[in-house]
């Protein structure tokens, strides 16, 4: 089973439509494939059209944006049901805010000399509510200030850098709430990008363990080999199923393609098990 379970469109902050992000997913030799836009749901319908035009088999999918312990998380959602009015709800209200925050994104990069951030940034973008740092990145790469998206994030927008806007997501438990509300499950989306302890860590799998998170992703284009290991060991320690996903954005973006990542070591259980 190739499955490909994070990855994202022009409807968030991907480059591709949901039916182009479907072609490339099918191109790349997927067979299991979700969609999941930053915090919303209106690529739903053209992706699974698409996908099953391909043959492909699809899952319903979202990366749902949470603060914990004072930083973002991302939790994915697979299998929901989009009119799921509890998730429909929490997400547009989870995406106020966006608005305000890019402003004061705009603000501080002009302090640093880069001037016309904002009105740069949306040229990127489809749907204003959804403005994020990725847009952001793609003009300061389109003016030069970076050679890539992952160096502004180093230089300007990342945690603790002089771009960077603080924003207060949803809460752990609203999105397990929705995402299960939804009839979905719930996977802590590429942890190791986040800058926890130890501890922390164990508290934040402990907590999404209580509020019945079921999975964590262990090989993504977000980690490194090592990282496939060390998480594929986390999920056994805490009996978390695993998850496999690319978080393809643009074919420029990320250091992986979807459907190119390695397989799952073979004594975990995917994830995808139950919609087989």
């Amino acid at each position: 089973m190739n499955a490909d379970l994070h990855c994202h469109s022009t409807v968030s902050d991907g480059q591709l439509t949901p039916a182009e992000v479907a072609r490339r997913a099918h191109a790349g030799g997927v067979t299991l494939w979700a969609l999941t836009d930053h915090d919303v749901l209106a690529g739903q319908a053209p992706a699974r059209a698409e996908a099953e035009a391909l043959g492909m088999r699809y899952v319903n999918g979202v990366e749902v944006s949470v603060t914990w312990a004072s930083r973002t998380v991302h939790i994915v959602g697979l299998g929901i049901d989009p009119s799921c009015a509890a998730l429909t709800e929490g997400l547009h209200a989870t995406r106020s805010g966006r608005t305000a925050r890019a402003q004061a994104m705009s603000d501080a990069l002009t302090a640093l000399g880069i001037e016309g951030a904002y009105e740069g940034a949306l040229k990127f973008v489809s749907n204003p509510d959804l403005i994020s740092r990725t847009h952001f990145a793609r003009f300061l790469v389109e003016k030069g200030y970076a050679a890539s998206t992952p160096d502004v994030f180093e230089r300007y927008l990342g945690e603790g850098k002089p771009g960077y806007v603080s924003h207060r997501w949803a809460s752990l438990e609203q999105a397990v709430q929705w995402i299960r509300a939804a009839g979905g499950v719930a996977v802590v989306a590429h942890p190791g990008r986040y800058k926890y302890t130890p501890l922390e860590f164990d508290t934040l799998f402990g907590q999404f363990i209580d509020l019945g998170g079921k999975a964590i992703e262990v090989v993504t284009g977000s980690h490194s080999p090592d990282q496939y290991r060390e998480y594929a060991d986390v999920a056994r320690r805490f009996g978390f199923e695993a998850s496999r996903g690319s978080d393809f954005h643009a074919p420029s973006e990320g250091r992986t393609e979807l459907g190119k990542l390695p397989q799952l070591p073979s004594d975990l259980t995917p994830v995808w098990e139950r919609w087989l």
